[in-house]
């Protein structure tokens, strides 16, 4: 069980090792007008012992953000690891290279970066947004993120409104991939929760160009 207070671990993972599992198990949703989103549960084994090492040892930080006509606190802290940065644990390396293999016949590029945001419980969010800064504005691309921690709801909408079209709850090693036009034609979002949650982090990786 986790030492960091306010995660509940997972009664399915509570080994000792850090580990990843082999990728064919993704299954797709596909959303239409392009879109796509690959999804495997419990793909990183020990997710609760990564939680811990990520939660003391990336150098987390608090953002501010211009909303209209004042500066509001980001609701989650971050860190990010641009091209040729050491990433602060193995299995971060390895899974960024294990989905590059994957992905080569469709991607056509590795992935890159890797973005990661602690989410300290239900308060903290991401609004309805797509990823369109650089080349995901105008291109297909992928954005994959590993999740550990306590589950957070991720859900997709068409661009600019409209139904929930998927609604997935990331956390405990859970692996899910948003492909093809999903930056474009697509939004996602991590909503508030009103339920006692505990913290969670998310590690995105990206192709170069892409944010």
């Amino acid at each position: 069980m986790s030492t960091i207070p306010g995660l509940q671990g997972s009664l399915f993972d509570q080994g000792d090792e850090i580990g990843l599992g082999p990728l064919p198990g993704l299954r797709r949703t596909v959303l239409g007008a392009g879109a796509w989103v690959d999804h495997l549960p419990g793909w990183l084994s020990g997710a609760d012992l990564l939680f811990e090492r990520l939660a003391e040892d990336v150098p987390w930080h608090a953002e501010r953000r211009q909303m209209y006509e004042r500066e509001v606190d980001v609701p989650r802290l971050l860190a990010f690891y641009g091209e040729g940065e050491p990433l602060p644990h193995p299995v971060l390396v390895e899974a960024r290279a294990a989905l590059t293999r994957h992905y080569a016949a469709e991607l056509g590029e590795p992935f890159t970066t890797a973005g990661l945001c602690l989410y300290r419980d239900g308060r903290d969010s991401v609004a309805w947004h797509g990823d369109r800064i650089g080349r995901s504005a105008t291109e297909d691309t992928m954005v994959a993120i590993l999740s550990v921690g306590d589950p957070r709801d991720l859900v997709l909408r068409p661009h600019g409104g409209g139904p929930t079209l998927l609604r997935l709850p990331l956390g405990h090693g859970d692996l899910v991939v948003m492909g093809g036009s999903c930056q474009r034609t697509m939004e996602h979002a991590i909503p508030k929760s009103r339920r006692a949650v505990g913290p969670r982090i998310s590690i995105q990786y990206r192709p170069r160009g892409v944010g």
